[in-house]
């Protein structure tokens, strides 16, 4: 499976100490250089970072095709422009992502995605993580992800969580 990740679910992940999911979930997950730059490079020294930077798992890849990647950038920043545009280049089979304008670029452009809500699902249902709930709420106190209390209520009921 190819997978794709932007900085955002990459990131919360990290936060939240659930990055280990990924290559239980995907193997490898490729990253664009711009989305490399903002977690590793630009992302502040966290110890946890930069053991991730390292693993064997997550593969930094340049973008080739540069002149979809600007255009892009019209709308979405150069992480997510460069996350889509790696993903049509590389033909992914899923694109993580969680900014809504980015989303539906990537999903007219054909590509499937998902955002880091969706992988703990994935996870709860491969039987990674027994609860979603501790999750979401990590999510929320510690990592500052922006989770709704509608999207919050309503992925509690669908796991039957609440």
């Amino acid at each position: 499976m190819i997978v794709v990740s932007n900085a955002s679910p990459l990131v919360a992940l990290i936060d939240i100490n659930q990055s280990a999911l990924l290559p239980q979930l995907y193997g490898q997950v490729l990253v664009p250089e711009a989305v490399w730059q903002e977690v590793f490079e630009r992302g502040g020294d966290y110890p946890q970072r930069k053991e991730i930077a390292q693993a064997s798992w997550l593969e930094r890849r340049v973008v080739v095709d540069t002149l979809t990647a600007r255009a892009l950038q019209e709308n979405l920043d150069m992480g997510e422009a460069e996350a889509i545009t790696l993903a049509v280049e590389v033909k992914a089979d899923l694109l993580l992502m969680d900014e809504r304008l980015g989303r539906r670029t990537a999903q007219h452009m054909g590509l499937k995605v998902t955002g880091v809500i969706g992988v703990l699902i994935e996870a709860k249902h491969k039987q990674l993580i027994s609860s979603i709930k501790p999750l979401l709420d990590a999510l929320r106190d510690q990592a500052g992800f922006r989770v709704g209390d509608e999207l919050y209520r309503r992925v509690l009921k669908d796991e039957e969580e609440e």
